[in-house]
């Protein structure tokens, strides 16, 4: 059976009773049809003072054409723990269309290890990313509302930084002029789109602890500059209350299930290549609080994503994670030591080993913060066994253990193993988590840490422009806040080519923008987009309704 059918097939549990598994009475849940359902903000602040669960990441190589499974291998292992007697959860994020519709695909999980209902994961769902891309866009209007107004607070039109977001990739949009047409529609200015999943506003969504410091931090965002450089914030443009009034219901995490019937949050979803890559912070502690193991994942491989939840989310949540899992799969490490992918069917123990430097290069990654890690091969049927035994042995050597997951085809079962490894490492106590680099450090010092401790870097490449701003940023008292790297998930380069675990390369640094509401400092590097454009076939040539109105194609 395909993915699709699979989870046609689920035998779902009405969505109260997937709560009353968390002990959330019905009256807390907001349901959207039958099985899925948004947890009340009573609910949630009620269970402040409860202690929390363990704390686990899983994350990834670089991707590659592949497939590594990192989503698969979060509902596979959270299932797995379930299985094995624990007490378990799930919190991933919600799928951005613009991906959907392109070249990756859905996002809620595959074979027996996805979470259900993926259809409506994979589109709408509860609306989340339709209601931040209208507070995002109430507050371009009424940006451009004010200068049309008589621009009380003399912004300098040349310095309007707040960008219109729309989810879908569409490139086109990178670059447009705005106000065109004559006086009745205003001053016209160089502009431009990023896609909503790069927005300011989801990442603050993400971050926020509860509905006030969401208005605060919506108000923090700086949207422009006047003639003498002071800085424009949302609340002087008056829109960060109607903004918050937009985002309530989307702040309440969204209550599904995976196949095996176990809980899950999906909320949230910045990108983890041009922002911070991670579900939100409200649905993680939620979790923690309900479950006594939970996984979570970040996007992308451990470079990015990772480098995030452990840089910026666990820093500002005050999170401390127990381990961190990294999916591998042969076939990926086969493609990170030079074999195409049309010869990836067949035994190379040799691209193997040459491969596992990739691997290698995220274990030692993951080790600066402090957190064990387990290794979890996502078994492909085309695996042969001296090729898994060649990634336990260099796990081995590398100090941890790998080991081989089926959940794509059995479910559960497929993670028995590593759920009992996982626990083992949780309970053990061995996490000392600490994030890479100190808060009161420059801010091009935190750029250059990242790119010389995680990417492997020699130099970091930034005209004197940029290092002006940050500077000048420092001076504003922005100086404490963590770097958001934006570069390509491919490579631990700029090239998105270079497999493996490349060294004696730069980090050329295009742009940084400063996400004050956010708490970080974006930082573009290399030809990164935070609009992204269709591939020649996208994924929407083939997505329809079929004749019994199922969606095919999505997945």
């Amino acid at each position: 059976m395909s993915d699709i059918e699979i989870a046609r097939a689920a035998r779902k549990m009405p969505i109260q009773e997937i709560g009353a598994k968390l002990g959330i009475p019905s009256e807390h849940l907001i349901p959207f049809g039958h099985d899925k359902a948004k947890v009340s903000f009573e609910f949630i602040n009620a269970q402040a003072g409860r202690r929390d669960g363990r704390l686990i990441l899983v994350t990834a190589v670089n991707p590659t054409p592949a497939g590594e499974g990192k989503t698969t291998t979060t509902v596979g292992l959270g299932d797995g723990l379930n299985a094995i007697g624990r007490n378990a959860m799930i919190c991933i994020r919600e799928a951005s269309l613009g991906p959907n519709f392109g070249m990756k695909g859905g996002a809620a999980g595959g074979g027996y290890a996805q979470i259900v209902p993926m259809e409506d994961m994979n589109l709408h769902f509860t609306g989340d990313f339709h209601a931040i891309t209208s507070a995002h866009s109430l507050l371009s209007a009424m940006i451009d509302n004010h200068i049309y107004w008589g621009n009380e607070l003399e912004i300098d039109t040349r310095r309007v930084a707040w960008r219109r977001v729309v989810d879908m990739n569409d490139r086109a949009l990178r670059s447009i002029t705005c106000s065109l047409g004559g006086v009745a529609n205003g001053f016209p200015r160089e502009a431009g789109f990023d896609i909503t999943v790069a927005s300011e506003v989801m990442a603050i969504l993400c971050l926020a602890s509860d509905l006030d410091d969401l208005r605060g931090r919506l108000g923090d965002m700086i949207v422009a500059y006047r003639r003498d450089r002071s800085p424009v914030h949302c609340r002087d443009i008056k829109a960060d209350g109607a903004m918050t009034v937009l985002l309530r219901d989307a702040m309440q995490p969204n209550l599904v299930q995976t196949l095996e019937n176990n809980p899950a949050f999906v909320h949230g979803g910045p990108f983890a290549n041009i922002a911070h890559g991670c579900n939100s912070v409200i649905a993680t502690k939620t979790a923690m609080k309900l479950a006594d193991y939970v996984v979570t994942e970040a996007g992308f491989g451990a470079d990015l994503g990772a480098e995030k939840f452990l840089n910026i989310k666990c820093r500002k949540a005050g999170l401390d994670p127990d381990a961190v899992v990294i999916v591998a799969t042969v076939r990926a490490l086969k493609m990170n030591g030079g074999v195409a992918r049309d010869d990836l069917g067949a035994e190379n123990v040799e691209a193997v080993e040459r491969g596992c430097a990739n691997l290698g290069r995220h274990i030692e990654n993951i080790g600066k913060f402090g957190v064990p890690a387990v290794v979890a091969i996502n078994h492909f049927v085309t695996d042969t066994d001296a090729e898994v035994a060649a990634v336990m042995s260099y796990a081995g050597a590398m100090g941890t253990e790998a080991i081989l997951c089926r959940h794509w085809a059995s479910g559960s079962e497929g993670t028995r193993d590593l759920a009992a490894k996982v626990v083992d490492v949780c309970e053990s106590g061995a996490s000392r988590y600490a994030p890479l680099y100190a808060d009161g450090i420059p801010l091009f010092e935190k750029i250059e840490t990242v790119a010389k401790r995680i990417y492997r870097a020699d130099e970091v490449l930034a005209d004197r422009k940029i290092r002006g701003q940050l500077s000048e940023w420092e001076r504003q008292g922005y100086g404490d806040l963590p770097v958001c790297m934006a570069k390509t998930q491919y490579s631990f380069t700029t090239d998105p080519e270079r497999r493996g675990a490349p060294t004696g390369h730069s980090l050329p640094v295009r742009e940084v923008r400063l996400s004050a509401g956010a708490g970080f400092v974006v930082v573009i590097c290399g030809e990164i987009m935070t609009m992204p454009g269709l591939p020649r076939s996208p994924a929407a040539e083939r997505i329809h309704v079929n004749g019994v109105g199922q969606i095919e194609g999505l997945f």
